[in-house]
């Protein structure tokens, strides 16, 4: 689905005209619906600044905006291929059903792409449970990874500022 599909359909999804969305992001009312539906149609792709002001009026992250241009069935069977290929997606059928599997086992970026997924499957099972309102989970999904609790970061110093903490510190340890 290319950006301007995205656009129309989280639009959509807010209940927003595309006037109504043109002028939260600056366009003059006059204009503010041909504009729009420019960029629908794809025959203008906004650039990052109006990307970014597009996914604040829709209330999502400026990524689930930027998604692979999946618009076409065989467009989006080369998407499945080639996440086999990077991620180690795997396709088999079970029980008279076809799945879709992650096996981490295929090297680095399968083991982390399996614990992304296996994230989205644990929030997509609570929305199933009634634990959360499909709100909350459209909203993990629409700004994801800003509400994934289950992913570790950690926020590295600049080289810089390591450099000075060495040379701070190095005197002071070789007196010990």
């Amino acid at each position: 689905m290319a950006i301007g599909e995205r656009i129309r359909f989280i639009r959509n999804l807010r209940g927003m005209t595309q006037k109504y969305l043109g002028t939260l992001v600056g366009f003059p009312e006059k204009t503010a619906d041909i504009r729009m539906a420019q960029y629908e149609a794809g025959t203008r792709t906004p650039k990052e600044d109006l990307t970014k002001a597009l996914a604040g009026a829709l209330d999502v992250s400026p990524l689930a905006l930027n998604v692979p241009d999946i618009d076409s069935y065989f467009g989006l069977m080369h998407t499945l291929f080639a996440l086999e290929d990077r991620y180690g997606l795997t396709i088999e059928t079970r029980d008279g059903e076809v799945l879709f599997r992650i096996d981490p086992r295929k090297g680095k970026d399968a083991a982390r792409i399996s614990e992304l997924v296996c994230a989205w499957a644990a929030v997509a099972e609570k929305y199933r449970a009634g634990e959360i309102s499909r709100d909350e989970y459209d909203k993990w999904r629409y700004y994801y990874p800003q509400y994934d609790d289950t992913q570790i970061t950690a926020k590295v110093p600049s080289q810089e500022l390591s450099d000075a903490m060495v040379k701070a510190l190095k005197g002071k340890l070789n007196k010990d």
